[in-house]
């Protein structure tokens, strides 16, 4: 494996890795004074299990994917590359993309998840 795909595997772990309080299992800061937290718990997890219903996480990733490589491909080919440097050019910019599109999904997912509390009541501080 090349520097330059370690370097790219690396780049997409941690994008990943940022995510595990993202999208569906995002759990906002919400005022706790007078509250339920069994209930609490229940109506977070079902927020949750609402919010995977937005399909936006998924498309944009691959729609960024596709045209992150494009342009990374397009660059490397203005930049006089060889075949090589094209495919390697094409690789970071659909690593970008797919990061740009898991975040803008997790977003969604997140106000999702927001509005649905406030709507059940609760106090919702970020």
């Amino acid at each position: 494996m090349s520097n330059q795909n370690k370097l790219m595997s690396l780049l997409l772990l941690v994008a990943l890795m940022g995510c595990s309080n993202t999208g569906s299992n995002f759990s906002p800061i919400i005022d706790k004074q007078g509250i339920d937290e069994v209930k609490y718990q229940r109506d977070l997890t079902e927020c949750q299990s609402i919010s995977t219903g937005a399909q936006g996480a998924g498309k944009d990733g691959a729609k960024k994917a596709v045209g992150g490589a494009a342009i990374g491909a397009l660059i490397g080919l203005v930049g006089g590359g060889n075949s090589t440097n094209i495919a390697q050019a094409a690789g970071v910019g659909g690593v970008i993309g797919v990061a740009s599109g898991l975040y803008s999904g997790n977003a969604e997912q997140e106000t999702i998840i927001r509005r649905c509390l406030a709507g059940r009541g609760y106090r919702v501080l970020n």
